[in-house]
């Protein structure tokens, strides 16, 4: 009777083998967009840096978006899909620090959550000592900017965020970071020789200004920011996205949709495709009760941008422009 024991330990065995064949399972990220930081509390700092006003809520936003993705637990919309839906709907700048305003925008994108934040400190550090040239004063003196020279420039920079649930409108995390960085003989924005212009061409997201202590302190700050949103992915409901789009075009097993990553839809994605066999009707007045629809087969994403869809399609029938697609 022993020999008989080792089939179920072979079964096992074959069990394991089999699922490590299998492809890996799709990961469910949850989808978000950043908006632009408010920088109202630092902007005259900012004037002071540069000379002139810069948008620095927009490069940090930018920088957030990059390292949320890097952690691979969030899809975040793009900056160009983000601008059309402000543009189209008209919301400022303002409205960003509104949660319901916030949340309506994370809704028409269809995203989970959106984040939104504020710089609440952007410059030198004012327990810092060693300010030269005693005729500068006032706030450019204060910030050690203008061309002053120091021994030591110290950088801060602070930023605090927060993330909202956009089918409540509900705050679910928030986060705080604060970077500081200090180098000698250089200036807040200056490449290492106390020339203050060395570091600030391509705005705050770009290298040249990562190369800079101020740089370097936005980087420390985004990323302790990102890392407590990290660890609160999965407290964030993940929102239930119903697909109900068209094929726009059939050429052989491949398949143009009307919907794309506006809508929710995500390379890799597995859809219904189905064709109207008839409406069933009010008989009292004539409104469409329900469609009746066969299934033809299915349709898995290759392809997406913002408005359309490519995939490859399997199933009885070919399927032709107007069949109907629709969520598992």
């Amino acid at each position: 009777m022993r020999r008989f024991a080792i089939l179920p330990v072979l079964a096992a065995v074959l069990m394991v083998s089999a699922a490590a064949q299998q492809p890996p399972q799709h990961i469910q990220r949850k989808r978000v967009a950043v908006l632009d930081f408010d920088y109202a509390t630092v902007k005259s700092q900012v004037a002071a840096i540069w000379g002139t006003d810069q948008d620095i809520g927009k490069g940090i936003a930018d920088l957030i978006v990059e390292k949320l993705v890097m952690t691979g637990k969030y899809s975040v919309i793009e900056r160009k899909a983000l601008d059309k839906v402000m543009a189209e709907q008209n919301f400022s700048n303002s409205d960003r620090a509104d949660s319901n305003s916030a949340a309506k925008i994370g809704r028409i994108l269809g995203v989970d959550a959106i984040i939104t934040g504020s710089i609440t400190q952007f410059g030198r550090d004012d327990k810092s000592t060693g300010v030269g040239g005693g005729a500068v004063s006032g706030l450019t003196g204060r910030f050690g900017l203008g061309g002053v020279k120091h021994t030591e420039a110290k950088a801060v920079v602070g930023i605090s965020a927060r993330m909202i649930n956009t089918d409540t409108a509900e705050i679910i995390a928030v986060a705080k970071g604060v970077g500081e960085s200090s180098r000698k003989g250089t200036s807040l924005i200056g490449a290492g020789g106390g020339d203050i212009s060395a570091g600030a061409g391509g705005g705050v997201a770009s290298k040249n200004f990562g190369s800079t202590i101020l740089g370097e302190a936005v980087n420390a700050a985004v990323d302790q920011l990102c890392a407590q949103f990290d660890s609160s992915a999965a407290q964030l409901p993940t929102r239930a996205v119903v697909i109900d789009g068209l094929v726009a075009d059939a050429t052989g097993n491949t398949l143009v949709l009307n919907v794309g990553s506006r809508q929710g839809i995500k390379v890799g994605d597995r859809l219904d495709v189905r064709r109207k066999i008839k409406d069933v009707r009010d008989p009292a007045s004539g409104k469409i009760l329900r469609s009746i629809t066969d299934k033809l087969g299915e349709v898995v994403v290759t392809d997406v941008d913002e408005q359309s869809a490519v995939g490859q399609f399997t199933g009885s029938a070919p399927a032709k422009v107007g069949d109907m697609v629709h969520n598992q």
